[in-house]
């Protein structure tokens, strides 16, 4: 009998031995499970890095991340202990363990890593999908109709590599100096709210950053109880990949007994909470991450779905992203919901598939999953927003452009008679093009495009015109 491409086999988490690595040799449980201990003993840097893995590690490896840090990274470096610890997960990492692992590949990008001819496509940009434009209070984007993007804050408890935000979220590296928000945290929050009431069309909510986890959860809380209190607001999504990556925050008492709160707060109004994480590979699935994951559901809210991002080396192929969502629906009650075609942002080209890539990929992992848990692969096309990667309207395959529409007017279009007629394009990663279609963007590469530093200058620009 001829084996299936993909074979099912149930697997059970495990989390993995902290001990093994010589910078965690002496960390008790207790310590380990505590949130503040985890914030605490984050890795900020390649020093620290070191005092984690000592000579495990080639010294060549650590000189590979700190020329990244110096030439290319977006983001700088911050990882709680939870998530070094799901690198190379069950043995005593090697170099090479290292490489490979698509945990770091994603969370802890080397020089080498990177495209090599093109590390950042022509038409890259830092805010690539045009949020603060959209901005109609600083902060919040109303990009969709009855939706919006709330950025509460700036940081994360962990940063990854392809941040789609890069350029607002996190600390300033040597290629990117971050933009800041001009207004205080409490008049940026009353701006959204007092937006949000005299807005009867938004419906629904996304609260994100950065990452909630960062907020003191007081604050949190009482930002989540004023949106409770706006009629039209019906779902409201809490944005954290720190379920993943520091789940010892939501399983502390105060942010558990919080989230009962405002879970019977909603049901009594009808609306519906979630939490929507950032899980990209299955080894970061373990007992601690189920465990928060069971506590949160247990508060009320909704459902806890997972929004991932396809990432070449790390989950683009079919048993990677099988894996992944089989761990998450089977071990964590994680509902498989999205994967992102990673963003145009500078230096994501060794990240990036191409869209028939991913049209193959949504294809190989039909049928596997139950209907309501297989996860929609997306294009986030500028000006457009999230579209089925089959829902293009044309397809240059050998310059690597596809061309997508949309249904329904952003917040900056509302005097465009031509929104809804044009058509939006988007750009698969040079790498992946046939030697014509290469040949082509090196003749264009001269042209004026998107200058990923300049383009950085968006958010305040937006600010300024805005009057925020």
């Amino acid at each position: 009998m001829l084996e299936q491409p993909y074979e099912y086999a149930a697997r059970e988490l495990v989390e993995p031995d902290w001990r093994r690595l010589p910078g965690f040799d002496g960390v008790s449980e207790e310590d380990w499970r505590s949130a503040q201990w985890q914030r605490a003993h984050c890795v900020k840097n390649v020093r620290q890095l070191r005092a984690v893995y000592a000579d495990l590690l080639d010294d060549a490896f650590y000189a590979d991340l700190e020329r990244d840090q110096a030439e290319r990274a977006t983001m700088s470096i911050l990882l709680p202990p939870q998530m070094v610890n799901t690198m190379v997960p069950f043995d005593a990492p090697s170099t090479d363990a290292m490489y490979a692992d698509p945990v770091r590949r994603y969370m802890l990008p080397a020089f080498s890593d990177r495209d090599p001819v093109w590390p950042s496509h022509p038409k890259s940009a830092r805010d690539s999908l045009h949020e603060a434009e959209m901005w109609v209070v600083e902060g919040l984007t109303h990009r969709y109709p009855t939706k919006v993007l709330a950025e509460l804050l700036p940081t994360c408890p962990q940063y990854c590599g392809h941040c789609t935000r890069m350029d607002l979220v996190g600390n300033s590296t040597p290629q990117v100096d971050k933009h800041k928000f001009s207004l205080k945290p409490v008049d940026r929050l009353d701006s959204m709210i007092d937006y949000l009431r005299r807005t009867p069309g938004v419906r629904d909510v996304v609260v994100s950053g950065g990452d909630v986890a960062n907020m003191p959860w007081p604050r949190l809380e009482a930002f989540m109880t004023r949106l409770l209190e706006i009629d039209n607001v019906r779902d409201i999504r809490l944005a954290t990949k720190a379920l993943m990556g520091l789940p010892q925050h939501w399983l502390q008492d105060e942010v558990r007994i919080g989230m009962e709160r405002l879970g019977a707060t909603a049901r009594e109004r009808g609306v519906s909470i979630a939490i929507h994480t950032h899980i990209n590979s299955a080894q970061s699935v373990t007992p601690l991450v189920a465990r928060a994951t069971r506590a949160m559901l247990d508060t009320g809210i909704r459902d806890v779905r997972n929004q991932g991002v396809l990432l070449r080396g790390v989950n683009a192929t079919q048993q990677d992203l099988l894996d992944l969502c089989f761990a998450l629906q089977d071990e964590a009650a994680i509902l498989p919901y999205y994967f992102y075609m990673c963003d145009m942002i500078p230096g994501s080209e060794h990240w990036r598939v191409a869209v028939h890539e991913a049209q193959a990929l949504q294809h190989a992992i039909m049928g596997y999953l139950p209907g309501f848990a297989t996860p929609r692969i997306v294009c986030d096309v500028p000006y457009v927003g999230k579209r089925w990667v089959h829902q293009l309207d044309s397809y240059d395959r050998v310059r690597g452009v596809s061309y997508w529409t949309k249904n329904y007017r952003t917040s900056v279009e509302h005097d465009d008679p031509a929104a809804l007629s044009r058509l939006y394009d988007y750009y698969d990663p040079i790498g992946s093009l046939p030697p014509e279609g290469q040949s082509w963007w090196r003749e264009q590469a001269g042209e004026p495009s998107y200058d990923a530093v300049a383009a950085g200058a968006s958010r305040d620009a937006a600010a300024a015109l805005a009057g925020i």
